[in-house]
């Protein structure tokens, strides 16, 4: 049986020589594999005859990915919070007053936040954060969503064709959630959210489920998980950790805000998880780490160590300390608990955003990377 050809080799050689001379011509660096593959993958498209529906559905959306990242990549140092809820709250409601003042608090504490850029909630959560620090991420839609006025015709609004590309932007730029009530969209992005951080096919981030005092919107939902999804054996214990459940708007806010108070962010590199954090963990806490997740550990333990191969190549975040472990990987909700915890032993109170947060979880590197 023939090898398998490389992903970037189309297998003709007149082609692969022309895609070669295409992509000098752009300028050689070290992604130039990956842009050959992307245009591999697009001639394998049409060597194969797919329909123009599907080919129109694969260009639309690295046109989305790419116009998304235009409007993202200015400010990607910088801590940014998705608020969700509903479009069809009005300004009355005290929803729409919770998400307002939320967006204030984060972004007097250096945050940017991300909304739908509609209506409603997502309204609220632009005008509290104010303008200069808010994002849209909108779908276009035959009825219910043109952009707010709040967001209309500013560099960070970035419109979407499809749920999907929106929802990775989502996804990918955010570094917290917050969830207030809302329709079918919000519930589709809140148990999408659980599901990627659940497998792992998202990082650890705090999620805050945010309504009024009396309601019994998100209660419900909760008792739900635990009455049916797991008392039905059909999610873990530590899955019901993912998410703090709260009406009080500065609870949310340090809640948010704490989790980055000392935790930083996570990488695999090989088989090992590795955590970066905002200060040197001493031995106590490393003892207590040891102890209390000795679950999340294939073998040895919880220790420090020095950037890997992987992230000396990358220069990824050089300056911090981290941490190492051989993780067990049907685990990822408890990394959530890891992370807080790790905050609750030795991080500060009243922290303001963090910047530079990075999220990798690509595939595995080689073990040579270590």
């Amino acid at each position: 049986m023939a090898a398998p050809r490389a992903r970037n080799q189309f297998g003709d050689e007149v082609v692969d020589r022309q895609l070669s001379e295409l992509v000098a011509l752009i300028g050689v660096d070290q992604n130039d594999d990956l842009v050959r593959s992307m245009l591999v993958t697009a001639l394998d498209m049409d060597a194969a005859h797919v329909d123009r529906l599907e080919l129109k559905i694969a260009s639309q959306t690295l046109v989305e990915m790419l116009n998304a990242w235009r409007v993202f990549a200015p400010y990607a140092d910088e801590a940014k919070v998705s608020i969700f809820g509903s479009a069809r709250t009005e300004p009355s409601h005290p929803d729409y007053h919770l998400a307002h003042e939320f967006a204030d608090k984060m972004a007097k504490r250096g945050w940017m936040a991300i909304t739908g850029a509609g209506p409603g909630i997502m309204t609220a959560g632009l005008d509290g954060a104010g303008r200069e620090n808010s994002f849209g991420v909108n779908i276009l839609l035959p009825f219910e969503q043109k952009p707010s006025p709040s967001i209309a015709g500013d560099e960070k609004l970035a419109n979407f064709r499809y749920f999907f590309t929106r929802k990775l932007t989502f996804m990918k730029e955010t570094d917290a959630f917050a969830l207030l009530p809302g329709g079918f969209g919000t519930m589709d992005e809140t148990f999408e959210l659980l599901t990627l951080v659940q497998t792992g096919k998202s990082y650890p981030v705090p999620i805050v489920m945010l309504d009024h005092e009396g309601s019994n919107y998100w209660s419900d939902l909760a008792n739900f998980i635990r009455t049916q999804l797991l008392a039905g054996g059909l999610i873990s214990e530590y899955d019901t950790d993912l998410f703090l459940h709260t009406h009080d708007v500065e609870e949310a806010v340090e809640y948010v805000c704490s989790y980055y108070s000392c935790y930083h962010s996570l990488r695999y590199v090989g088989k090992m998880l590795v955590l970066r954090t905002l200060r040197e963990l001493d031995d106590d806490t490393l003892e207590i780490l040891n102890r209390e997740f000795a679950d999340l550990i294939v073998d040895g333990q919880i220790e420090r160590v020095e950037a890997t191969k992987a992230e000396v190549r990358d220069e990824d975040h050089l300056e911090l300390p981290r941490i190492a472990f051989h993780f067990v990987k049907n685990r990822y909700s408890r990394l959530v608990t890891l992370a807080r915890r790790i905050n609750e032993l030795a991080g500060v109170s009243g922290a303001t955003a963090t910047h530079g947060l990075v999220h990798d979880v690509g595939p595995e590197a080689d073990e040579d990377d270590l």
